[in-house]
């Protein structure tokens, strides 16, 4: 069962990075023609910070399936499948039909989720909840980033 949670969790990134990739999109005019925040981070930055959450997010998915019981596996999947629901919500209601506000709704769930994932990253790893701490103030910056863009545009 180990295994198998293992494998859900590593295939609930998949679907992140495949999802984000097919939704986000920021060589458009659309995106370019936007009112930016002017504290908004350059773009390297988000080139640098996702490739890091993907992987820590596939790490933290394999200790929680095999350090916690299968009940709280299952819990923690289950909130990290509703967060990935969430920041795919974003992704297609930012950049498809362009509705900033409820992409903004969508991510702030997303922030909210990553704490009770933090939860139990904890109780199977401590070195592990420190590499995913990153991820939450990512997220909760893109929340602001997005509700900002919102609010401009």
């Amino acid at each position: 069962m180990k295994t198998l949670l293992s494998v859900i969790g590593v295939g609930l990134v998949f679907v992140y990075v495949i999802g984000s990739g097919l939704w986000v999109n920021t060589g458009d005019g659309w995106y370019r023609s936007l009112n930016q925040p002017s504290w908004q981070p350059p773009d390297f930055i988000f080139g640098l910070i996702w490739p890091y959450n993907f992987i820590i997010l596939g790490f933290a998915s394999v200790y929680v399936a095999n350090r916690l019981s299968t009940a709280n596996a299952i819990i923690y999947l289950s909130i990290f499948a509703l967060s990935v629901a969430c920041a795919l919500t974003w992704a297609f209601q930012f950049y498809r039909p362009h509705n900033l506000y409820a992409a903004s709704i969508a991510l702030c769930f997303v922030a909210l989720l990553t704490l009770p994932m933090l939860y139990f990253i904890y109780q199977a790893s401590i070195p592990l909840f420190f590499a995913v701490i990153p991820y939450q103030l990512w997220v909760i910056t893109a929340s602001y980033l997005s509700t900002t863009y919102a609010r401009l545009n």
